[in-house]
C-alpha cells in the first residue's frame, strides 16, 4: 500500500494548522477580519481545487497558498484605494454652531445643494451612498446586502462623493 494514501489530505492539514495559517495571514493583511477572509478563501481554494494535489510538504504548501492569497488581498486593497476619491467628507460639511442668519442660510444652501446632487444620482448609487454614510455599513456589508461586487460598491460611493464635491465651495463663503 503506497504511503501517500495514509497521509492526511491537504484540507485536513490545513484545518490542523489553521491557527498558524491565520497568524501568517494576519501578519500580512494587518487586520483580524481580513485574515479570516484570507484563511477561508485559501481553504476553499485548497479543498475545492480542480484536481487533487499531492504536496511533498503539505503544511509548506498550505502556508504558501495563504501567503499568496494575503499578498493578493493587499494588492487588491492598494488598487481599490487608488480609485477611492473621498475628497469631500460629508461630516466636514457641517457648519460650526455659530448661530447667525448668514450661517443658517449658508447651512441650508449646503444641505439643499447636497440633496440636489444626491437626487440627481441613479437610485442604486444614492442607496449605496446612504447605506455607507448614513447607516454606517461597511462596503463589504453593502455588497452582501445588495448581492453585488465590492468593487462596484466602492465605485458607486466614489461617484456619489464626486457628485457632492461641488458643494464644498458653499462653505468657503464667509
Amino acid at each position: 500500500m503506497p504511503s501517500h494514501l495514509s497521509e492526511p489530505s491537504l484540507g485536513e492539514v490545513f484545518i490542523a494548522h489553521r491557527a498558524q495559517l491565520w497568524r501568517i495571514a494576519r501578519k500580512i493583511v494587518n487586520t483580524p477580519d481580513l485574515a479570516d477572509d484570507v484563511v477561508q478563501d485559501a481553504y476553499l481554494k485548497i479543498v475545492d481545487g480542480a484536481s487533487v494535489r499531492l504536496a511533498e510538504k503539505p503544511i509548506g504548501y498550505c502556508c504558501q497558498v495563504v501567503r499568496n492569497m494575503a499578498l493578493d488581498y493587499c494588492r487588491r486593497h492598494r488598487v481599490e484605494a487608488n480609485y477611492r476619491t473621498f475628497d469631500v467628507d460629508v461630516e466636514v460639511l457641517e457648519i460650526p454652531n455659530v448661530e447667525t442668519p448668514d450661517r443658517r442660510m449658508r447651512e441650508r444652501q449646503v444641505l439643499h445643494a447636497i440633496d440636489r446632487a444626491l437626487a440627481g444620482l441613479p437610485p442604486r448609487t444614492r442607496l449605496v451612498f446612504e447605506l455607507y454614510r448614513l447607516e454606517g455599513l461597511t462596503q463589504r456589508e453593502i455588497a452582501a446586502r445588495l448581492d453585488c461586487a465590492l468593487g462596484l460598491v466602492n465605485g458607486l460611493i466614489a461617484d456619489a462623493a464626486a457628485a457632492i464635491k461641488g458643494c464644498a465651495h458653499l462653505l468657503d463663503a464667509d
